[in-house]
């Protein structure tokens, strides 16, 4: 469902009420006259409509975590606050920037559109930039052949799964964030995809080695063994951003992780 489509279509719908009835009929009726109850709906919900509007398209949009690909950062259930304006202004519905304000840097957490299936907001984080050559070898990054950094940290219980993953901090650009690995699963990727610039991708054993085309970032969960990102998909073109995400809002399960997003 595109529900900046739907509140799009409403603003409209609700405006041109308010318009025609402040122009036309207002104007001709009695001081004393009740509204038509199709007035009133259309012109009260106006004013309430084009703030959602203008909050959601271009200040801030509400999100929901829907799987465990960003744990141990983000949870399935968490609701979070996208940064809509950070990466530059875009117009609501057909996402075109008109204003450039930031690019992405190594270590947000960022949501878009997938490529494959534009109706569908993914979140990740951004390990590649426009020109890096990314490796993804032996379930270890290196950035332009500099490794990222890792420190071991206790192992991760799953509280749902009841299982155990390690759990490692890693530094990318000045973000310093936790991601998870399991024993169990292997390091190459055995279900990649055909997608475009693929030619820009090498697959072996150890996992595979990319170079980021212009315009484009390689996107990664942090539970990296429980997240299908750019690794099997591919890279993210910056007509997909939608914005940065920043902090957590709610969470029905555990009110405790409300602004604990890092």
């Amino acid at each position: 469902m595109n529900f900046a489509l739907i509140l799009f279509v409403l603003l409209l719908v609700s405006g041109a009420i308010w318009a025609v009835d402040s122009l036309l009929f207002k104007p001709k009726r009695a001081v004393d006259a009740k509204e038509p109850w199709w007035v009133e709906y259309g012109s009260g919900f106006f004013p309430v409509i084009l703030i959602v509007f203008v909050l959601r398209s271009f200040i801030v949009e509400p999100f929901k975590i829907p799987s465990g690909s960003m744990i141990p950062t983000l949870l399935v259930g968490d609701f979070i606050l996208v940064n809509k304006y950070t990466y530059g202004i875009r117009l609501p519905i057909i996402n075109k920037k008109v204003l450039d304000i930031n690019q992405p840097q190594r270590g947000d957490v960022m949501v878009f559109r997938y490529p494959a299936d534009p109706s569908l907001d993914y979140i990740k984080r951004v390990v590649g930039l426009p020109g890096d050559k990314v490796a993804y070898q032996n379930k270890r990054f290196t950035i332009n052949g500099q490794p990222v950094k890792l420190g071991k940290q206790e192992d991760y219980l799953h509280p749902e799964r009841l299982y155990y993953s390690k759990q490692f901090s890693e530094n990318l650009g000045e973000v310093e964030h936790r991601i998870l690995n399991d024993d169990d699963a292997p390091s190459f990727i055995n279900d990649a995809l055909l997608f475009p610039f693929r030619e820009n991708c090498l697959y072996n054993n150890s996992g595979v080695i990319c170079t980021v085309p212009a315009g484009h970032y390689f996107m990664v969960g942090d539970n990296r063994d429980n997240s299908r990102d750019s690794r099997v998909w591919g890279f993210v073109p910056d007509e997909n951003i939608v914005g940065k995400a920043f902090f957590i809002w709610f969470n029905f399960s555990d009110l405790g992780r409300v602004g604990s997003f890092k």
